[in-house]
């Protein structure tokens, strides 16, 4: 389904609406409070004030990824542009696309951008972030997509050359096997002239990982906090956040920090819009979050593994993350 474009030069489809999205909340708590141990996707943590605590975070001395990610940005964005030879940019998990304006600008040097596809699951963000990229790189047209990538990547516009990005090490927040399925999926959906560019963190010291979810404000602690808070309006629960501790740790077998709640008390949460009764025992964890870190064989091996040819590979200079471009084996 789509609405009419909001301007001339601005189109946004919507393939995720509210109810949509509310029902995989549902969904999602209820099988997450039965699981054994519990968990809650990250999916749930943006919310308005979700998203405004992740802002902070990626301005956090401990957290090193957006930092890395931009400089490598700022190094390459040109030489990405020239061997992508793209007219399309596809910006999975756009946001407001503030990392993206370098790529965007390196394309218009280039005279080389015919249009640019955000994709988000949030409506009201992406038609924020297309108006603004449609007035700052005129003529470029902008066609928006509201979505969820691992259910509407076949809806994503296949005309052109394009450059489909992956940014902000976002894929490790998938697991293994949701990981498998989102990169075959994703290659599927390429054509012979379009290439894929993934943004990935790379394995290093553990205090420095475990430093970058669990930093010294307490600003990680409040954002995981903050999931309970989403799950409390959307679905008239009744979690109290001071009963949760946060937890970052290392997984050195699976190579992944995990974040997780740890109940402080014994308590029962009533989550009354699905009719279910959480019992939380002390010290009992709840998973958040995963973000798997990768090294270059891994990723060269999933790559391959979807179909896809890793081709170049980008670091910044201390070797802390990565950018990657792939192009259809």
């Amino acid at each position: 389904m789509s609405k009419p474009p909001m301007t001339a030069d601005v189109r946004v489809d919507v393939h995720l609406t509210p109810e949509e999205l509310r029902a995989a909340l549902r969904e999602d708590v209820a099988s997450g409070l039965r699981a054994v141990p519990k968990d809650l996707p990250p999916k749930w943590f943006y919310d308005d004030r979700g998203s405004q605590l992740f802002d902070e975070i990626t301005r956090l001395p401990e957290y090193y990824p957006t930092r890395c990610e931009r400089a490598i940005l700022v190094a390459h964005a040109l030489e990405i542009a020239a061997l992508s030879n793209a007219d399309t940019l596809v910006e999975l998990g756009s946001g407001t696309s503030e990392k993206t304006r370098l790529l965007l600008d390196a394309f218009a040097r280039r005279d080389q951008l015919r249009r640019f596809v955000p994709f988000d699951v949030s409506e009201a963000t992406l038609r924020a972030a297309a108006e603004a990229v449609a007035a700052e790189y005129a003529p470029v047209a902008v066609h928006a997509v509201v979505g969820d990538f691992e259910r509407h990547l076949a809806t994503i516009p296949r005309d052109g050359d394009r450059l489909v990005m992956f940014l902000g090490g976002t894929i490790g927040n998938l697991a293994p096997k949701a990981r498998h399925d989102f990169l075959r999926d994703l290659a599927a959906g390429l054509g012979p002239g379009d290439a894929f560019l993934l943004g990935t963190d790379l394995v290093k010291d553990v205090d420095r990982l475990v430093r970058a979810y669990d930093d010294a404000a307490g600003v990680t602690a409040a954002f995981n906090r903050n999931v309970l808070e989403v799950v409390n309006r959307e679905l008239r629960a009744d979690f109290v956040p001071g009963r949760f501790e946060h937890v970052a740790r290392w997984d050195a077998e699976q190579e992944w920090i995990e974040m997780r709640l740890r109940s402080t008390v014994d308590h029962v949460v009533e989550v009354r819009d699905l009719g279910l009764r959480a019992v939380f025992s002390a010290g009992e964890d709840m998973r958040t979050e995963i973000s798997a870190k990768f090294r270059r064989e891994r990723i060269e091996e999933e790559l391959r593994d979807a179909g896809l040819e890793l081709r170049h590979w980008w670091t910044d200079p201390a070797g802390d993350f990565a950018l990657s471009l792939s192009f259809p084996a």
